[in-house]
């Protein structure tokens, strides 16, 4: 089987992954999964879309991640696997797509403005 990249992305997380056949490896930034996201949640947030689809297994996941927290990080990781993994088998993606792991969430951090002090905070307003 050839090598499948996808590219997911969360706040400023970016994580590109190359996925091939093989015995369930996931090696992120030349670490392993557990090495990496030591938190069962993330692990568990990572490993989604292949319990979804039963391929826990499977494939050989390797991961370039980059940029953000940890929390952005591991679903900017779920949304590439999704991705990847309906690139493999288009009939995956109604059952990934149910449990929304194919929708990339849009939002990130708003701005701060000049003169204040955070993006929706004001200085104390003082009348005298």
């Amino acid at each position: 089987m050839k090598v499948v990249n996808a590219v997911g992305r969360r706040k400023a997380a970016i994580a590109r992954i190359y996925v091939k056949e093989g015995s369930g490896v996931i090696t992120i930034n030349k670490r392993e999964l557990k090495d990496y996201f030591p938190q069962s949640g993330l692990q568990y947030i990572v490993m989604q879309p292949l319990t979804t689809l039963n391929a826990e297994g499977t494939y050989d996941i390797n991961v370039n991640l980059d940029g953000g927290g940890i929390t952005g990080q591991a679903e900017a990781l779920r949304l590439a696997i999704s991705r990847a993994l309906v690139k493999i088998d288009e009939e995956s993606k109604p059952a990934l797509k149910a449990e929304g792991f194919m929708t990339r969430d849009s939002r990130v951090v708003e701005r701060k403005k000049p003169g204040q002090p955070k993006a929706r905070k004001r200085f104390q307003f003082s009348k005298r």
